[in-house]
């Protein structure tokens, strides 16, 4: 099964993080312990793609995977934030989750049964003007079939 993930609304490159200033914010999607496919924070939209495997257990879709985290019944995908370093190195500093409960269960088994797709469109700047973290909640965040 395919998770899409469309970001709109970054908040840019520059961002102040408990008093350091950062100058090359980036995003990706955390996959293991990894960010992956890392971009800008100043671009106007992005996209990621994530494979999951939907498992029927006790008749509720449960998802698995790399890029899925957390215990069963409290799965969440992480948008991870951090400042990329001249040598390519990268500094987390903040990471919004994405939670599969959110996508409701009608859209999930049916995406489920026919390894179909599932979009999520997240707003990435916060209501602070900052990087968005923490628990993504509609209408941050919507999710619809692919």
């Amino acid at each position: 099964m395919l998770i899409i993930i469309e970001g709109r609304t970054l908040p840019g490159r520059r961002f102040v993080s408990d008093g350091v200033p950062l100058a090359n914010v980036h995003v990706g999607v955390q996959v293991g312990a990894e960010p992956v496919d890392l971009v800008p924070g100043d671009v106007e939209t992005t996209r990621w793609e994530v494979e999951v495997r939907p498992v029927v257990d006790d008749g509720a879709v449960d998802l698995r995977g790399k890029p899925v985290h957390g215990k069963r019944g409290e799965r969440f995908l992480y948008l991870t934030w951090g400042d990329v370093g001249a040598d390519g190195s990268f500094a987390m500093f903040r990471r919004a989750k994405l939670m599969v409960s959110d996508i409701g269960e009608e859209l999930l088994a049916g995406a489920a049964a026919t390894d179909g797709t599932v979009v999520a469109t997240v707003e990435l700047t916060d209501e602070h003007g900052g990087p968005r973290c923490a628990r993504v909640r509609p209408p941050a965040v919507s999710w619809r079939a692919g």
